[in-house]
């Protein structure tokens, strides 16, 4: 499922990998090996320098993670997403976007707390200027990204310490 696609292409099965053939492993793949794994967190680790929630959206280091991801995924990381990469653990950041994903792979809900109620799927994902689940903060919204790649994101200054986007 996509929102606001940029691009979009109608091709015959045997030419998929035209289109996909660049793509990093996809963490839903029911093939998942350690091997996938470890190519995943290589090719995070080869971006040591740019802001990990970028990163993070790259499909060509690992597919599947969007937006919502993204943002969940750094705060339960306790990381900005400005933070370059080389200041986490790739490995974690590959086994917690799999988790992720696949805990959310068969329900329409997508939540990263654990919680299915309605407005508790979320730690910091669409609660901009609420406060924080785990601490009280208010939570911030900035814009991550230019151009078509500008994504707003979320997060909570105090879980979340370090580096912050420019003004």
């Amino acid at each position: 499922m996509g929102f606001l696609l940029h691009d979009m292409a109608l091709l015959a099965t045997q030419d998929e990998h035209r289109l996909v053939g660049h793509l990093g492993p996809d963490l839903l793949d029911p093939h998942w090996d350690e091997n996938d794994a470890a190519v995943a967190a290589q090719r995070l680790r080869g971006h040591a320098d740019v802001e990990l929630g970028l990163a993070l959206l790259d499909q060509r280091i690992m597919a599947g993670i969007g937006n919502l991801y993204k943002t969940e995924m750094c705060f339960l990381l306790g990381v900005p997403p400005w933070v370059p990469v080389r200041k986490i653990d790739p490995d974690d950041a590959v086994a917690l976007a799999r988790r992720l994903l696949l805990a959310n792979a068969d329900r329409p809900e997508q939540s990263t707390t654990g919680e299915l109620a309605r407005g508790k799927h979320h730690w910091v994902y669409e609660r901009g200027g609420k406060p924080c689940r785990r601490c009280g903060e208010r939570v911030i919204r900035a814009v991550q990204g230019s151009g078509i790649y500008a994504r707003p994101t979320y997060y909570c200054p105090r879980c979340q310490p370090g580096p912050l986007p420019s003004p």
